[in-house]
């Protein structure tokens, strides 16, 4: 079979190694923009700025995620059907009934993360991949017919699945994001809903119950559909996680910080609890999770200034959730990579919550919008800082900002893509500047 792979990054690679290793009677092409990718040797390649022509002449077009498959199309508009990605191959390989799908807008990882805790808690064996940053080909070497897979999924890497659902699917919360990959919100809910539309009768869709577009993305399953946030799933209730009127801990026992977390414990105690009803594994992993890196993590504290690194925040959303969850007067470094979501509604939070706020630093290239926003309601404690070039410079003057007892906040509410490689980039420098101070 000839196989074209495109994109050779991580996941290109990983695809390269499952197909390459599968059978001796493939040819497989390495299709990338970048002329100076290091190549395994003797692969063949189509590099530069034509790695997209002619693809009709293979028999599978493997896409990384990133690659939207319109780009495919556009320039071979009659390979559609050949088209298919990591997420289709690993169903194919691995049709199980121990598969779990996370996907939502904010909390995938964490709520992957805690599934695979909580089973590992019990006895299980598990892997976890997907859009956490192990490549679900890879995964497949590590699995033998009992092994449990918890799947974090973008709306990149479901925009084209086809095959068979999980038997148990979360959708978490659903807001506007990536509207510079998607048509409109439709489109990237249509994305979400392709992780439910291929479940049976006989699987399980579990949603927020307090957001409408979870519950309607979850819809589409022909499957059982179980909230989490309220009975019958997971619950908070007297300051307690509950599930089928058990307690599982006090919330203030749970080592994560932020009320949202709380909806990201009950997701993953929900999908669990399809599998195993385990309370001492549920709450010995609640109380000892502190959460993943960039994740509202705590970085240190310097002279009574706590330093917290919220880099994963791409929506301002995601920095309300952050602000409400750290304690104290806070300087918030905001800003970034402009895709022009709508932002409006930040303006709003930041004025009911002043009081949150020593002052906001405003940074990158959306930071025009972001002031002008914060100008138009009459919020003035901020500091437009959009000359500042690196990180370094930028946590010298949150430093000069804040107070004995304040917290310094990165979260900034935006992509990275203006000024660093990624969220995780910006994240180890954000850790480094502070380490420094």
């Amino acid at each position: 079979m000839k196989i074209a792979i495109v994109g050779f990054g991580i996941e290109g690679r990983s695809s390269y190694e499952y197909f390459s290793t599968s059978s001796t009677n493939h040819q497989i092409t390495i299709c990338d923009q970048n002329e100076d990718i290091e190549l395994p040797e003797g692969a063949l390649s189509q590099l530069g700025d034509r790695y997209l022509d002619n693809l009709s002449s293979f028999d599978l077009i493997v896409r990384t995620a990133g690659i939207h498959p319109d780009l495919i199309l556009d320039n071979n508009p009659n390979v559609k059907g050949k088209i298919t990605s990591q997420l289709n191959e690993f169903i194919k390989a691995y049709p199980t009934k121990n598969i779990i799908g996370v996907t939502g807008t904010k909390g995938k990882g964490t709520t992957a993360t805690l599934i695979t805790k909580i089973l590992e808690a019990s006895g299980k064996t598990v892997v976890l991949g997907g859009n956490i940053g192990i490549p679900l080909l890879s995964l497949l070497k590590d699995i033998s017919s009992d092994t449990f897979a918890v799947m974090e999924l973008s709306s990149f890497q479901l925009l084209d699945f086809r095959e068979k659902s999980p038997h148990v699917c979360v959708c978490l919360l659903i807001e506007e994001e990536h509207l510079n990959w998607h048509l409109d919100i439709e489109d990237y809910i249509k994305s979400k809903a392709n992780l439910f539309e291929h479940q049976t009768s006989e699987d399980k869709a579990i949603y927020f119950s307090s957001n409408e577009l979870s519950k309607k993305i979850a819809s589409s399953s022909p499957g059982k559909l179980i909230p989490y946030y309220a009975p019958p799933g997971a619950y908070i209730e007297d300051d307690t996680v509950k599930i089928n009127d058990l307690v599982i801990c006090k919330t203030s026992d749970i080592k994560l910080i932020g009320k949202h977390n709380l909806q990201n414990i009950c997701a993953a105690i929900t999908a669990s609890w399809q599998y195993i009803q385990d309370i001492e594994a549920i709450r010995n992993v609640l109380t000892s999770f502190e959460g993943l890196p960039h994740r509202i993590e705590f970085v240190r504290e310097v002279s009574g200034i706590r330093f917290y690194n919220d880099s994963y925040s791409t929506i301002l959303y995601a920095t309300e959730a952050a602000i409400e969850a750290v304690e104290g007067s806070k300087i918030l470094i905001v800003g970034g990579f402009e895709r022009n979501l709508k932002i409006d509604y930040f303006a709003d939070f930041v004025n009911k919550n002043t009081k949150e706020f020593r002052k906001i630093l405003i940074i990158g290239e959306s930071g025009g919008r972001v002031a002008k926003l914060l100008d138009n309601s009459g919020f003035t404690s901020y500091e437009k800082a959009t000359d500042l070039k690196n990180m370094q410079e930028i946590v010298s003057k949150a430093v000069s900002l804040a107070q004995n007892g304040d917290a310094v906040v990165l979260s900034p509410g935006f992509a990275s893509f203006d000024m660093f490689k990624n969220f995780e980039d910006r994240g180890l420098q954000f850790k480094e500047a502070v380490n420094n101070l």
